[in-house]
């Protein structure tokens, strides 16, 4: 078996996400299965160079994992001619610089999401990285789910007949920080920093309504601050600026209807998360993160409303578990894998910059929907 290196440059992996999911649960899960197997008698083998801004962070994460190199000097980095991708998990207002000098110096990207703080910006990282000809690519986790990847076995069986609706209900109370530690970063609760539940989660709504249902073509959205101050890392009280709710409605090409709430204020009387229901002229569906329930139009009851006497049947309890049918790996190591794939043999992927700029699209027409109190249409983007 013939062992190729590929050199990973990972800034923002001392960050929640760019360490747990990424460097933890993608790129050292794919070293410790012996590196990705390419075919033909060939393996790739990632070898992460830590980059942020912490040295001592650096440093007890590189130690923690028996790793060697890692860096404060992104330019340095980048300046290497080793280093074949750089992948980037910073705040949002960050990344545009951090990605175009990746760009810039020939790096195929691979990045978190939102790419961009506007659709401008977010179209011109993707044009530059086109006439650059790199690879590219943009973590969209959430299509590698178990409960969404169900979801589109269904789709793709015709179980639904006419899709009709889709609802989505996502979030959980988010700690202000003052009696119990908040549970995410405070720079998530600044505009002036780059927060917000829209620029977070409405690019998430933007490809998994695109990938299984159909392009969004309007939205309607009112977003709410409903916690005002919040305490920060140190214990300090902040004004909390940027949206921690929202509520949308989107317009899906072919006529369905998307509703989706987002909220880090919200607390959980649902069985995961974030979840899906879709109804369609032939059967419905309870999608999450790993679970998906369905209900066939054979097997739907005839409930009668009387608000006068209690319910008599268990609702819940009418519904058929989908089973696993497959083993399924983490969603953002399987997402790795096929960009690693695309870099190393040229295999389609479609994932990409100008599918990251639709997200940062949708959300900056989200915003701008709540601010003038208006629908807008959304048109497709493109180079």
């Amino acid at each position: 078996m013939t062992r190729r290196t590929v050199r990973i440059a990972m800034n923002g992996v001392t960050g929640r996400m760019g360490y747990r999911q990424h460097l933890v649960r993608s790129i050292l899960a794919l070293r410790e299965q012996g590196g990705l197997d390419l075919g033909n008698g060939e393996t790739l083998w990632p070898e992460p160079v830590l980059v942020g801004r912490r040295e001592h962070a650096l440093r007890t994460l590189a130690e923690r994992h028996g790793l060697t190199e890692w860096s404060t000097d992104l330019d340095a980095v980048l300046a290497d001619d080793s280093i074949d991708v750089y992948f980037d998990a910073q705040v949002t207002s960050a990344r545009v610089d951090a990605l175009t000098k990746a760009i810039d110096a020939g790096k195929h990207i691979y990045t978190e999401k939102p790419t961009a703080a506007d659709l401008a910006g977010a179209l011109e990282l993707a044009r530059r990285a086109e006439a650059k000809g790199i690879k590219h690519g943009v973590v969209q986790d959430k299509l590698f789910l178990p409960g969404l990847l169900k979801l589109k076995r269904l789709i793709d069986g015709g179980f639904f007949g006419e899709i009709l609706s889709v609802r989505g209900e996502f979030g959980y109370w988010v700690f202000e920080g003052d009696w119990q530690d908040a549970q995410r970063p405070s720079w998530n609760y600044r505009s002036e920093d780059g927060g917000g539940i829209v620029v977070d989660m409405f690019p998430h709504w933007e490809y998994v309504l695109h990938e299984l249902f159909g392009r969004v073509t309007s939205v309607t959205a009112h977003v709410s601050t409903h916690v005002p101050q919040r305490w920060d890392e140190q214990g300090k009280p902040y004004a909390a600026t940027a949206d921690d709710a929202a509520y949308g409605i989107f317009q899906l090409e072919g006529g369905a209807i998307a509703q989706i709430n987002s909220s880090w204020t919200v607390r959980v009387h649902r069985d995961e998360l974030v979840e899906f229901q879709v109804d369609g002229t032939h059967g419905s569906a309870v999608a999450g993160l790993r679970n998906c329930r369905v209900q066939h139009r054979s097997a739907t009851p005839k409930p009668v409303w009387n608000p006068d006497i209690p319910a008599t049947e268990s609702f819940r309890e009418q519904w058929q578990e989908v089973p696993d049918n497959a083993e399924f790996d983490n969603g953002f190591k399987a997402q790795w894998e096929l960009f690693l794939r695309h870099v190393a043999l040229g295999e389609p992927y479609h994932w990409d910059l100008l599918a990251g700029a639709r997200g940062v699209q949708l959300a900056e027409l989200g915003l701008k929907s709540a601010a003038e109190g208006r629908r807008f249409d959304v048109p497709e983007v493109s180079l």
